[in-house]
């Protein structure tokens, strides 16, 4: 048995995201008190003081501790009581589903984060599933993995990710799928293995793009604060838990495994051949 999965591992988990929870919190009251001493000073001061506090108070980077949050999921079991996004239904509130939920076809994407076929993929395709949406064709379940931090590279990226996206999910679907598409935009997808993702002032900045997420301090809040980080953790055992999905992106159509397209016209035909 490995130590994570003793009872004194679990104990010490916990009292890490505790400790954590209090430095953030430490964190951002002395944000806030350099903010007012130094509002009579220059922008550029103030930028400068605050920036070098907040790092030397130990900030940056992923602020979540993935370890704790699993230890105590895997303690309370089926008994598990986690915050769940607003918009999110079904079991465990697992149930991603946008669009108009009486559509008569339903197809489910499974993707990674970190996946770069799954940003070629948003690319290429995503506008088609918007149109889809949007005209009332089906509505689109989204299924997040996260075996990418597990992978060579390491990270916590796609957990992170995942979690933000819940964030997102929790202002309102639009928020979600806005944000959904700068994570995986040209721009923005960080390809080749890099773990940009586990940063969370890199996913605040690719946020801010998004017009229901700039500025927004529910998400941000959400984002520091870890809020949906047992909610990824829960969303990635459900696309681990599918046995008909080995990789991303994976498709579905009412239930049944299609080959992924690779553009908009590939998915349309795909659509028509297959649809209810």
């Amino acid at each position: 048995m490995s130590k994570r999965n003793t009872q004194e591992a679990k104990r010490a988990a916990r009292e890490r995201l505790k400790q954590e929870r209090e430095q953030q919190a430490k964190r951002e009251k002395l944000r806030r008190q350099l903010v007012v001493a130094l509002s009579a000073v220059g922008v550029l001061a103030i930028a400068a003081a605050i920036g070098l506090a907040v790092a030397n108070a130990g900030g940056g980077g992923d602020e979540t501790d993935w370890e704790a949050v699993s230890a105590q999921l895997e303690e309370d079991g089926d008994d598990a009581d986690y915050p769940v996004p607003a918009h999110a239904s079904g079991e465990g509130g697992l149930t991603v589903l946008i669009g108009d939920e009486n559509a008569e076809n339903t197809f489910t994407l499974y993707e990674d984060p970190r996946c770069p076929s799954c940003a070629g993929f948003e690319q290429n395709v995503g506008p088609a599933v918007h149109e889809g949406i949007d005209n009332g064709e089906f509505n689109v379940e989204f299924v997040f993995g996260t075996f990418l931090d597990n992978g060579p590279n390491g990270g916590t990226g796609s957990k992170n990710a995942v979690s933000a996206l819940g964030a997102a999910l929790d202002v309102s679907p639009e928020a979600f799928l806005g944000f959904k598409d700068a994570l995986y935009s040209e721009d923005f997808h960080p390809g080749g293995g890099r773990d940009d993702f586990g940063d969370d002032d890199r996913i605040l900045e690719i946020a801010s793009t998004v017009d229901e997420l700039d500025g927004n301090q529910q998400f941000e809040d959400a984002v520091r604060d870890s809020t949906f980080a047992a909610w990824a953790l829960k969303m990635s055992e459900k696309f681990d838990a599918d046995p008909d999905v080995s990789g991303t992106p994976s498709v579905k159509l009412n239930g049944e495994m299609l080959d992924t397209p690779q553009d908009a016209a590939g998915f349309r035909a795909l659509f028509e051949a297959n649809r209810k």
